[in-house]
């Protein structure tokens, strides 16, 4: 059974993500929908493209990253804790998008007023956003390494190495507890209307584009003497 602090703690978030959701830009839920997975590898090549120059536009990658919130909804509650923090996490930075071009910019900002791992910042949402995308890429790779109609194994695992480093005791608590009601493979599939072999090759096709994403956004940090232990 969930504490009293954890319980208060989800539903603080639930409350955060509807007030995020209203000032969220509208997009074509038919189309992402439908095919949720081809929306997102697509967005993620033609990202990974214009990361060929050197330089992402923050509203583009935004943009981008916001079909992956459709994913966290497919698992259910035991990922409503990545939604909520990655919806809320990603709407800062789409305020922040307004007076910085780029995710260099933002870097830049926050390391001239010494805010990067500040709450709040645009620094520390884009760090956040990127362990979203991190956690796909790892929930992926699990799902392709394995035929187990369960995905609690594939869950765990992907959460483990990707974000329960960075989590408190609650939140963790939380995600392990929702563990059990994450639905079966089959049913994933039909949620995001895939066959098994449809969803195997964009799996595939978002993990080659998000790589180089990922690797880009530690790179920001790391040239900047910016450690990713938080």
């Amino acid at each position: 059974m969930l504490s009293v602090e954890t319980r208060i703690w989800f539903w603080q978030c639930v409350e955060e993500e509807k007030r995020n959701r209203l000032r969220m830009p509208e997009m074509d839920e038919r189309v992402v929908m439908q095919q949720p997975l081809s929306a997102i590898a697509e967005a993620f090549e033609e990202l990974s493209k214009r990361n060929d120059a050197h330089s992402i536009r923050l509203d583009t990658f935004c943009e981008a990253a916001s079909l992956v919130s459709v994913l966290f909804r497919c698992l259910g509650l035991a990922f409503k804790f990545a939604e909520l923090e990655y919806v809320a996490k990603l709407h800062g930075l789409l305020e922040a998008s307004k007076t910085c071009p780029t995710l260099q910019d933002i870097l830049n900002l926050d390391v001239a007023s010494d805010t990067v791992k500040t709450s709040g910042s645009s620094s520390r949402n884009l760090r956040r956003v990127r362990q979203g995308l991190d956690l796909v890429r790892a929930i992926f790779e699990q799902l392709l390494s394995t035929d187990d109609n369960s995905l609690k194994e594939v869950a765990t695992v992907a959460y483990g190495q990707v974000c329960a480093p960075y989590h408190t005791w609650a939140v963790r608590t939380a995600v392990y507890a929702g563990m059990y009601t994450l639905p079966t493979r089959d049913q994933l599939l039909m949620k995001l209307n895939e066959t098994e072999q449809s969803a195997e090759k964009k799996m595939r096709r978002y993990i080659a584009a998000s790589l180089p994403i990922i690797e880009y956004i530690d790179k920001l940090y790391l040239s900047r003497n910016i450690t990713l232990d938080w």
